[in-house]
């Protein structure tokens, strides 16, 4: 566990009703152009918004090296002291891209927050289908919307819809997107589309929440 202080980018109001708290995928950092894109598109909507970065990630900035995520259990405890950090868990929509949205959904029960965002569920690595990453949230309690593009091949329409997830998970398909929700050309529509379509569902997604 790092020692370092929490680094927290935010956006929108800061006295909005809701603040949703994204991590950032395994490879990206939180400031990458999709995070800062939804980020943006999610304060327009008046929600404000908590990026920030797990430790691994944060040492790319200071020396400059490539590595991959900590276990789990490392990111899982990390994700907890976040919402620590940032108080009111009744208040916090967590959640996050890719990775950051899987660590975020095996400690949403625990840490009692409002709800789940993730965008680009990873259900299983690209071209193995057998291994599964769905086992919680068969059970999951949470409020949660899954943010997935239609051509993402970390999980497919088809694959996911067998899944048994729990009732408490809603779905939004981001058309034509793929895992970062960028649709072909052909479709007709941009990556802009459709993070800006997602970030609308996701702003519904907390009005409901009361």
């Amino acid at each position: 566990m790092s020692t370092d202080p929490i680094h927290f980018q935010f956006d929108g109001d800061e006295n909005a009703v809701r603040t949703i708290v994204l991590a950032h995928g395994a490879g990206a950092a939180m400031d990458s152009p999709f995070m800062k894109e939804m980020a943006g598109e999610l304060a327009k909507s008046g929600l404000r918004v908590a990026r920030f970065e797990f430790p691994y990630m944060a040492k790319r900035r200071t020396d400059g090296k490539k590595r991959g995520p900590d276990r789990a259990p490392v990111l899982i405890e990390y994700y907890s002291e976040v919402v620590r950090e940032l108080g009111g868990p009744e208040k916090l929509i967590i959640g996050g891209k890719s990775m950051g949205g899987r660590i975020a959904s095996m400690v949403a029960d625990d840490l009692g927050v409002a709800g789940l965002v993730c965008l680009g569920y990873p259900f299983h690595p690209p071209g193995k289908p057998e291994n599964l990453r769905t086992e919680h949230l068969k059970t999951l309690k949470t409020p949660s919307l899954i943010c997935h593009g239609t051509r993402d091949p970390f999980g497919s329409p088809d694959e996911i819809s067998g899944y048994g997830l729990s009732d408490r998970i809603a779905l939004h398909w981001v058309e034509d997107g793929e895992h970062d929700f960028k649709p072909r050309k052909s479709s007709g529509r941009t990556q802009s589309q459709n993070i800006a379509d997602a970030a609308t569902a996701i702003s519904r997604f907390a009005k409901m929440l009361g």
